[in-house]
């Protein structure tokens, strides 16, 4: 009787132990950059600026990717013929992973772009499908601004 009760309260303690672990961060994506308007985004090949203004610098929005998981869009800012900030106008945001990975792997693909100055930037682990988007958005958008 006396191992029936160690063993009973041993299970539940154990049982007890596994169903309050947490399988979640439960932090809140990091950054992702939206367009200015919920549900707008910038047409492929869109600029803004102008070339002529000081520090100002000209933005090219690339082609709108497709990927398995949504699709993925990269705006860039060029002054004096070197980019000086990507933003991912459009990421998959469909599930709370996406926008786990995505909060952490975009604003590293944004940094690697601006320290590259162009699309050949590494892949962050768990966010392949979004660089791949992200790439061919980035290489649109370079192409466009002629860089």
């Amino acid at each position: 009787m006396r191992r029936i009760v160690i063993w009973s309260a041993s299970t539940l303690g154990a049982l007890l132990v596994l169903l309050s672990y947490s399988t979640s961060t439960g932090r809140a994506a990091t950054h992702i950059s939206s367009p200015a308007v919920a549900g707008a985004v910038p047409a492929a090949g869109a600029t803004t600026g102008s070339a002529g203004s000081s520090g100002a610098g000209t933005t090219y929005t690339g082609d709108v990717m497709s990927t398995q998981w949504g699709p993925v869009q990269v705006q860039i800012t060029v002054s004096g013929g070197r980019v000086t900030s990507a933003d991912a106008v459009q990421v998959p945001t469909g599930n709370p992973r996406d926008e786990q990975i995505n909060g952490y792997a975009v604003p590293v693909y944004e940094s690697e772009t601006v320290t590259a100055q162009s699309a050949d930037i590494d892949a962050v682990s768990g966010a392949t499908v979004t660089w791949q988007g992200y790439t061919g958005s980035l290489q649109s958008a370079l192409d466009e601004a002629g860089l």
